[in-house]
């Protein structure tokens, strides 16, 4: 394989030439080369199997023989995704997907080789190595152009056809000549009982799976950008598990920042990140997510109540605490896996948490146990909303005023919906009381938003005040506060946190794509649609071919940083998209779209 050492995977690449397929119970990176470079199993935040993304040797790569140039694209509205090679004789393919949707025990992998206007030879390799890295294939038997294997306590099958040879018992080789016009399928399993006694028949998965993913993503046609937002929404479709819990990313240790120390695993359901997903939805009508993501957030909330985690795994179970893994990293970073959310306290996420819940219900998607999980909140609020608490950007207990005006917000909104006779007026009374005491601490003397009682900076989460409706969006501190962060936090057109300190703000970070699409909203909210179409176009445009976006965007180097695809800012770009078109002139018109 090109670009292979001894001992290491394929080489990584930046992080906009790598595509995702997900089945729900987890997710698979792919590169340039065709290497399928992370995969963990049986769920997502399961050891991994694959992890040359991150410095490991496991890999499954599907290369053309000779030289090449890359492409790619998905396959509209699903997560299935096309590698298009050209090569000096022309162009050949491999088309891959996991099984939709998925077995929460079996991961079925599908490759379809592809030659299309030449004849094609692909070289083919496989080295799945168990428990990020540690466990290599082990008893590996062949019979009737099938492989069966273990790899740490993992059952392995690969059908593959005639030719393959084994490499130290450890890696499969393969050579595959396809005809123009012919194709080659390729049907690795991976699961942590006994395979069945016979694999799937590629024909037939490829089928189920196409159709499930017609009938599981909508046209997203009331929306900007059609084709985009329904690319969005099947990524989120794509990770979020059958229990309902999307993953905030289906990677881990992608380092934000070169050698700073800012690695973080992400392969978890977020409560704020599960609220911004179901409440962008819920712009556009009631869609499936938005049922999912009440789902959880209720059962969590019944659960915990008060102690309400920032985040759990996707089975509900507390994440780990963070440790370090023996592999080399991603270039610039260094592997780790769990959490240090797992001790902290979110305010917030008692407010998106209403938030989203009075969006369900206003959809009436929300029964008796998403009521009782409202009340719940409503009363974790009303007895910690004083605390100091680590906010959005999960840093040092302060009383930060984005939490303080998110809980009222999510006051507000179920008040808004609740039955008549119900508790709506203690909860309007307890989001005032919260907002004036906001405003008496919290307000710079220039008359905008500041931070924390005891920090008068800005902050890109300031701007969710007038969008959520702590107070109402003509209240003269939303203006204020969105136009002092266009002067001191936008560099080059695009939008930053905060500032870290006296350094440029690119030098601190890179910019924050959620914050991009944060101010399009309040642009659009502020009566500039012009203004926020720009900077809609431009933040969604930060990206690869594969249109998936990170948390971070390195605006000099035009590269994306940290874990991948980020979740909530697919969220945030879908309900931007839906809300930007409603101000279109012919946004009435059910056939408009510009994708």
């Amino acid at each position: 394989m090109r670009a292979r050492r001894d001992g290491q995977g394929p080489a990584p690449n930046v992080l906009r030439e790598y595509a995702l397929i997900a089945d729900g119970e987890r997710g698979a990176i792919i590169g340039p080369r065709g290497d399928i470079a992370w995969l963990c199993a049986p769920r997502w935040d399961s050891p991994s199997v694959f992890s040359s993304l991150i410095g490991g040797t496991g890999a499954y790569v599907v290369e053309p023989v000779g030289r090449y140039v890359w492409g790619g694209w998905y396959r509209n509205g699903t997560l299935i995704w096309h590698s298009r090679w050209v090569t000096v004789d022309g162009a050949v393919e491999c088309q891959d997907a996991l099984a939709y949707p998925g077995d929460e025990h079996r991961t079925v992998v599908l490759r379809r080789i592809r030659a299309l206007d030449c004849a094609g030879s692909f070289r083919v390799g496989l080295e799945p190595r168990a428990g990020y890295d540690r466990h290599p294939m082990r008893e590996l038997r062949s019979e009737r152009g099938r492989w069966s294997a273990r790899a740490g306590d993992l059952y392995l099958r690969w059908s593959c056809g005639p030719g393959a040879r084994s490499v130290a018992g450890r890696r499969l080789e393969l050579r595959i000549d396809v005809a123009a016009g012919e194709e080659h399928d390729l049907v690795l399993e991976i699961s942590d009982r006994p395979l069945p006694d016979e694999p799937p028949d590629p024909g037939r998965a490829w089928a189920a799976t196409e159709a499930a993913w017609d009938d599981r993503v909508p046209d997203c046609r009331r929306g900007l950008a059609a084709r985009d937002a329904r690319h969005s929404y099947a990524v989120l479709r794509g990770m979020t598990n059958p229990r309902g819990g999307t993953v905030a990313a289906a990677t881990t240790s992608l380092p934000e920042r070169a050698d700073a120390g800012r690695n973080y695993d992400y392969r978890y359901v977020w409560i704020r990140d599960q609220c911004f997903v179901g409440q962008a939805l819920a712009f556009d009508g009631p869609h499936g997510l938005v049922v999912d993501a009440a789902r959880v957030v209720t059962e969590r909330l019944l659960e915990h109540g008060p102690k309400l985690a920032p985040a759990y795994t996707v089975t509900g179970d507390p994440i780990p605490s963070p440790s370090h893994l023996e592999l080399p990293g991603y270039p610039g970073g260094a592997d780790v896996v769990g959490n240090w959310v797992n001790d902290q306290f979110q305010l917030d996420a008692f407010g998106e948490s209403l938030q989203l819940l009075a969006a369900a219900a206003g959809h009436d998607l929300l029964d008796d146990d998403g009521w009782h999980a409202a009340r719940v909140a409503a009363d974790a609020i009303a007895a910690r909303w004083q605390e100091p608490d680590s906010g959005i950007w999960e840093i040092e207990p302060r009383a930060w005023t984005h939490s303080r005006l998110t809980a009222a917000a999510g006051l507000r909104a179920i008040a808004r919906v609740s039955p008549a006779g119900g508790p709506a007026t203690d909860w309007l009374s307890l989001a005032d009381r919260i907002v004036a005491d906001t405003s008496a601490t919290s307000v710079h003397p220039s008359g905008r938003w500041q931070r924390a009682p005891d920090d008068p900076g800005l902050d890109a989460a300031l701007l969710f005040a007038g969008l959520r409706g702590s107070v109402p969006a003509d209240d003269p501190r939303n203006r204020a506060t969105l136009d002092a962060y266009l002067r001191e936090l936008v560099e080059d057109g695009f939008a930053y946190r905060f500032r870290h300190d006296e350094r440029p703000l690119a030098d601190a970070e890179g910019s924050f794509l959620l914050c991009g699409f944060l101010v399009a909203l309040s642009l659009q909210q502020q009566g500039d649609p012009v203004a926020a179409r720009a900077w809609f176009e431009r933040t969604r445009a930060a990206c690869g071919p594969p249109q998936l976006f990170s948390e971070e965007y390195d605006v000099g180097q035009h590269q994306m940083r940290g874990n991948l695809p980020q979740a909530f800012v697919h969220a945030l770009m879908l309900e931007t998209a839906f809300r930007l078109w409603r101000e279109e002139p012919d946004a009435l018109d059910p056939t408009h779209s510009d994708a």
